[in-house]
């Protein structure tokens, strides 16, 4: 009774996870909530995206996947929050896990069933998955790991069928339902959907999960494709903003499909807010984000992720929207 309720939340890059995630921390739900956020890559994007208020939300970033190279990590981080809330160092409700677009939730889930501290402390509620209405029929065409976060999903979110054909999205919730027909279809608007239907539901059911992995509970490796790989590009002068828009629409239009996902803040010229840049494939788009802080480092840093990417042409061209021209060709700095 006294376990801490968890909700993996899921879904293949560029599904709308963040975004349902600031969602769920701006519900007037009464709940502190924190948040395990992980990415691929070495350098993180989505934490600086979180809603944050008054430490009531904490965030702990890991680099790597969730599921396999940090995954010590993760037992680590459950056991201090555990600790740090018995000694009365931080209250909160419950817990998120965000994974990284690649995770296979398998071993996220395994976790609270194999380690027995963990076990005896937390509670796993639900995974939620969010699935893209747009680009899903491909990539669980292509990609193993999209098609296990709907495999072991409690809860099925589709997303972003404001950008998707009518027929796309009645023929990807069919195709859903014949891969789990236990978990619940619902849909995401930009994050906006009923939160009461995905925290404390009690979903995850280790007899169904069995059903569709006898292994389930056998600790099993784990490894993302060699093809898919991540860099950043990092910039601390003012970038152009037409300059950026009109080299990004040419490379989208060339390696969209190679790009699975691509995001950052950016630093532009004459702009005194952070600008928050989103792509997935061939669709991309920015807002305006924070103010920037008056002791806050100014610096753009864009994170791509896909398959074969052509990272000396992109750095190359990235290198020539920087607002000065007189020094475009310093160039950036990537890791």
């Amino acid at each position: 009774m006294n376990a801490i309720p968890v909700t993996i939340l899921t879904g293949f890059l560029g599904s709308g996870k963040t975004t349902l995630l600031n969602r769920i921390l701006k519900e007037r739900h009464g709940q502190r909530i924190a948040v395990i956020e992980n990415e691929f890559g070495e350098a993180g994007i989505d934490n600086e995206l979180l809603v944050q208020e008054d430490g009531e939300r904490i965030v702990e970033m890991n680099n790597g996947c969730i599921c396999c190279t940090v995954r010590d990590d993760l037992i680590r981080i459950l056991g201090e929050l555990h600790a740090r809330r018995q000694a009365g160092s931080l209250a909160f409700d419950r817990v998120i896990i965000e994974t990284t677009g690649l995770a296979d939730p398998s071993p996220v889930a395994q976790t609270f069933f194999v380690d027995e501290g963990i076990g005896r402390h937390y509670l796993l509620d639900a995974v939620v998955t969010t699935v893209d209405a747009r680009h899903a029929a491909r990539q669980l065409d292509e990609h193993h790991e999209a098609q296990e976060q709907v495999g072991f999903a409690d809860r099925i979110l589709i997303t972003k069928t404001d950008v998707a054909e009518p027929g796309e999205v009645e023929a990807l919730r069919r195709r859903l339902v014949r891969m789990n027909p236990r978990a619940r279809i619902g849909e995401a608007h930009h994050g906006r959907t009923s939160i009461d239907d995905l925290l404390d539901i009690r979903g995850f059911n280790l007899n169904a999960v069995l059903d569709i992995d006898p292994d389930f509970l056998i600790d099993v490796e784990h490894e993302h494709d060699d093809d898919v790989t991540s860099f950043v590009f990092r910039e601390t002068r003012p970038l152009d903003l037409d300059r950026l828009e009109e080299f990004l629409a040419a490379a989208v239009q060339v390696y969209g499909p190679q790009l699975m996902r691509y995001k950052g803040i950016l630093e532009i010229q004459d702009v005194d807010r952070q600008v928050v840049f989103q792509g997935v494939h061939m669709l991309m788009g920015s807002d305006l984000g924070a103010p920037w802080k008056p002791d806050e480092p100014r610096e753009s840093r864009l994170v791509f992720i896909g398959r074969n990417l052509p990272r000396g042409i992109l750095m190359k061209g990235l290198s020539g929207c920087v607002a000065d021209t007189a020094t475009a060709a310093a160039g950036g700095r990537s890791s």
